[in-house]
């Protein structure tokens, strides 16, 4: 029976899989796709140990999500077995629409279509495979489910998502201060009005996890050396789509140039399952493999990307509280042209913008605690960390990324 198979997990230990409809998702090729995927995009060029894939981060979620549901279902509350098994569903699936290298390339390949759309799309299309069995697990995804704390385990400002996503890049990252205490997090868990809550004396371990995940965004995701990686990436991609749109000849798996010859909209990824096709067969392999390709094409632009990326060549960054200085700009725009790049393609080597970190948006899901006397009250309001409320500012800096020491010759 497949109900009997279980996956040994560096962070968690054995993750059993509770039954046979999730076994064979996790078999379906979509779901197997997700190991070519990279959950930290170009982070390994920082910390050496950030290997792993979505593959793990997506059953890690659903481990927290079994627990979760245990610790609920421990304090009284209902819920059937097909409830149970569809918010396994709708974790386990919530990022199966990721393209390739996550996030970093997410506006780039796609620049219209979120990574969530695409999730829905693929889930309903299994929903199609499996003759409507996904049903239960596709409106709690959508918060269509009328109950709504299944929606919130699975996107939330408190979710099964995001405790995985933290625990396990802290764990492969080895950046300690993103180490949350997820278990107690879920013990404290309950219900109340349908809403997912905390219990008062969960409070603290809610608040270590916001002020970790404000420190895993500057330290991990926004780490100056990884943004000037998926600048460089980018920048790459970007003059790739720019080749093939005039005629030249790129190289590109067929499935990959379907995105980079065009940019496809949601509709006519709803419309025409020709793109969904293509879509899933693409991943990480397939960019590398172009990058490879790429150092050696006779446009001196993206070679020298590609080069410079594949060595580790990085461009240098500079961070600043406040916009640039358009004199600042101006002098390392001069500095360029000076290593012999023309200025109409300055564009490429110089890049500006900008990175934001608010670790707790109360104006959007928020987080609640239930106080001993039975009230809710917003953990912003509950806390008596003035640093809580300090968190719910948005943070945001602007860098400017540019190459040092290039001679490029038109």
């Amino acid at each position: 029976m497949n109900k009997r198979k279980i996956f040994n997990d560096p962070v968690y230990g054995f993750i059993t899989i509770s039954s046979d409809l999730v076994f064979d998702l996790i078999e379906h090729p979509y779901f197997q796709r997700l190991r070519r995927i990279k959950q930290l995009g170009m982070a390994e060029l920082v910390y050496p140990g950030a290997l792993h894939t979505r593959f793990h981060h997506a059953l890690g979620a659903m481990h927290l999500m079994c627990e979760a549901l245990q610790t609920l279902r421990s304090k009284g509350h209902l819920i059937w077995e097909a409830e149970w098994e569809a918010a396994q569903i709708a974790i386990l699936l919530h990022d199966v629409g990721h393209g390739p290298f996550s996030h970093v390339l997410e506006t780039t390949i796609l620049p219209h279509v979120p990574h969530e759309n695409l999730s829905l799309e693929l889930m309903k299309d299994l929903n199609r495979q499996f003759e409507g069995r996904l049903d239960l697990a596709i409106q709690m995804f959508e918060g269509s489910y009328p109950r709504q704390f299944f929606h919130q385990l699975v996107s939330s400002q408190l979710d099964m998502d995001r405790m995985d996503y933290l625990n396990r890049d802290s764990f492969f990252t080895g950046v300690a201060e993103g180490a949350i205490g997820a278990e107690r997090i879920i013990k404290m868990l309950d219900v109340v009005d349908d809403q997912l809550v905390v219990e008062a004396k969960g409070m603290l371990s809610v608040e270590n996890f916001l002020n970790a995940r404000r420190l895993m965004y500057w330290q991990v995701y926004l780490h100056k050396t990884s943004i000037c990686a998926e600048v460089m990436l980018v920048q790459a991609i970007g003059r790739a789509r720019e080749l093939l749109r005039d005629g030249q000849e790129v190289f590109a798996a067929p499935d990959f140039a379907v995105f980079l010859r065009q940019n496809v909209s949601l509709t006519q990824f709803q419309e025409n399952d020709a793109y969904l096709r293509a879509f899933v067969n693409i991943d990480d392999n397939d960019v590398w493999s172009c990058i490879k390709m790429w150092q050696y094409h006779s446009d001196a632009i993206l070679a020298t990307i590609c080069q410079l990326l594949l060595h580790r060549k990085l461009y240098k960054i500079q961070f600043s509280d406040v916009p640039f200085e358009a004199d600042y700009l101006a002098k390392i725009s001069q500095d360029l042209q000076q290593q012999h790049i023309p200025a109409h393609w300055l564009s490429y080597f110089l890049v500006e913008g900008q990175s934001s970190n608010a670790a707790y948006v109360s104006s959007k899901e928020r987080i609640f605690i239930k106080l001993k006397d039975g009230s809710v009250r917003d953990i912003a309001e509950a806390s008596d960390l003035p640093t809580i409320k300090a968190l719910s500012n948005i943070v945001r800096k602007y860098y400017v990324c540019w190459s040092k020491n290039l001679t490029l010759q038109p």
